[in-house]
């Protein structure tokens, strides 16, 4: 497990309101979703680099990410 730093972070209340509606563990929550984040905002960068490098992707490279994504309606049908 990774080392933590105890940091405070500002919300609007009703934000704290929620959170604590949907769980009991806030900065677990809030770690996690910070996390998410991150990963989004590294393969957004990933991305925007491979297009840069070698083009924007085809439609049908798109399609196909996205079945690998998402899986496929014969995915879907067959389970």
């Amino acid at each position: 497990m990774s080392s933590t730093t105890r940091i405070t972070v500002t919300l609007p209340g009703d934000q704290v309101a929620e959170l604590r509606k949907l769980t009991d563990n806030v900065s677990g929550y809030v770690a996690e979703a910070a996390a998410r984040q991150i990963r989004h905002q590294l393969l957004g960068d990933d991305l925007r680099r491979h297009e840069e490098e070698h083009g924007g992707f085809s439609d049908e490279e798109l399609a196909e990410g996205r079945a690998k994504v998402f899986g496929t309606a014969e995915d879907a049908d067959a389970a």
